[in-house]
């Protein structure tokens, strides 16, 4: 699982001309699945996710998390954070979850964020079109198979 992670001041996700998820202060992310992604995974990626300190304190240093600052999340998927570019102009997305097993995962993530938090989502599998204004900006990448 990958997760693009970014700091916003807003962000909002469109489907045919209509808004299907908009958040003020938070995080919005991109979110990519394999087939190997498992509960274990879904369940650590939410975590670091909710207890990431990227927002600021009263002293301006990265200090508090997203439930701290009862943030809102933005969660929009995105197979294309599986490209492997090694050989070629053309992206592979071999490992890429297919999407009637990415959905499974892409709605128990959402369901394991919203136990905690506010979520918003793009709908799986549309063609999206996503703003957002970074805060910072800070830009975070997560990876539940290496997990740094």
């Amino acid at each position: 699982m990958r997760l693009v992670i970014q700091r916003v001041s807003e962000a909002s996700v469109k489907v045919e001309g209509k808004i299907t998820g908009a958040i003020k202060s938070g995080l919005m992310v991109l979110l990519g699945f394999e087939d190997e992604d498992s509960d274990e995974d879904l369940e650590w990626a939410c975590r670091k996710l909710l207890n990431m300190r990227v927002f600021n304190d009263e002293l301006g240093v990265m200090n508090r998390s997203i439930l701290d600052v009862q943030g809102s999340l933005l969660l929009v998927s995105q197979f294309t954070l599986h490209a492997s570019t090694k050989k070629g102009n053309r992206p592979s997305y071999i490992k890429a979850a297919k999407p009637d097993v990415a959905i499974l995962l892409y709605e128990k993530f959402i369901t394991f964020c919203r136990q905690e938090i506010e979520v918003q989502t793009g709908e799986f599998g549309a063609d999206m079109q996503v703003s957002l204004i970074n805060d910072g900006p800070v830009t975070i990448w997560l990876d539940s198979k290496n997990k740094e």
